[in-house]
């Protein structure tokens, strides 16, 4: 997602982090790293650029480009801090998520909280680092499943994409853009797309000369021609300039 541009989501999941969400530095779970069966960044370029004559531009206007390179900035995250990541940002832009992101890590000793370490945050400490009660509300509702042994992160993280988004999205205030978001922050998932996000939405719109811009469902039938490589796609999608035509639009709140 363009890292300068607030997203909006359909009215189940709102939330508003973005970025050119595709691959990640960091820590990675068992199901990590899927590029196909295990195609190098080469041939996932070559497929998508036969499969998609736009993407086949965009491609050749950047050969040099780094997908992963804008995750360089962010803090090293397992999935649960992933899903701490999305959750900040909410109806934020990345700049302001790092920041109030960098007072969170400030209460846990330079890092990004464990569930245990969250719980055990004072919650109004969470509030003046930048949280709304709500995110306070949901990041420890999150860890507390996880503590509690409701829920395992790490059988969790090897479970395909659909799975993990059902399992996590019964709690209130993540939805699927927040998890397809942590999805490639922490798991490396090669095949994910954000149809939701505004960002991309006018990406799309930008890149294949649409006249409106496309609904959800429009981005995603758009995107299955990317398949198995649609986060690479998307991230080439993210880079790409685009017309705004006026002020970024702040997505409302989730939940």
């Amino acid at each position: 997602m363009d890292p300068n541009q607030p997203s909006v989501r359909p009215a189940a999941e709102r939330r508003g982090l973005r970025g050119p969400m595709a691959g990640r530095r960091g820590l990675r779970g068992p199901a990590a790293g899927r590029r196909g069966p295990g195609a190098p960044m080469h041939e996932a370029r070559a497929y998508l650029r036969r499969a998609d004559p736009v993407l086949a531009r965009l491609i050749d206007a950047r050969p040099d480009f780094e997908p992963r390179g804008w995750m360089a900035e962010l803090p090293v995250m397992d999935l649960f801090g992933a899903l701490v990541f999305q959750v900040t940002g909410q109806q934020l832009s990345v700049a302001s998520t790092r920041r109030i992101l960098a007072r969170i890590q400030a209460l846990s000793g330079g890092h990004l909280p464990a569930p245990e370490e969250l719980l055990r945050a004072d919650p109004a400490e969470l509030r003046r680092a930048g949280l709304s009660g709500r995110k306070v509300t949901t990041l420890r509702d999150l860890a507390e499943r996880v503590t509690g042994g409701r829920l395992n992160l790490a059988v969790l993280s090897g479970l395909p994409d659909e799975e993990i988004i059902a399992q996590l999205t019964v709690i209130p205030g993540i939805g699927p853009w927040t998890v397809q978001g942590a999805l490639i922050l922490a798991l490396d998932r090669e095949d994910v797309v954000l149809p939701g996000d505004l960002a991309l939405r006018k990406a799309v719109r930008s890149a294949y000369h649409l006249d409106h811009l496309p609904l959800p469902a429009e981005v995603t039938a758009i995107a299955e021609a990317w398949r198995p490589y649609r986060s690479l796609a998307t991230s080439y999608l993210f880079s790409a300039p685009v017309e705004t035509g006026g002020a970024a639009q702040v997505p409302p709140r989730e939940g």
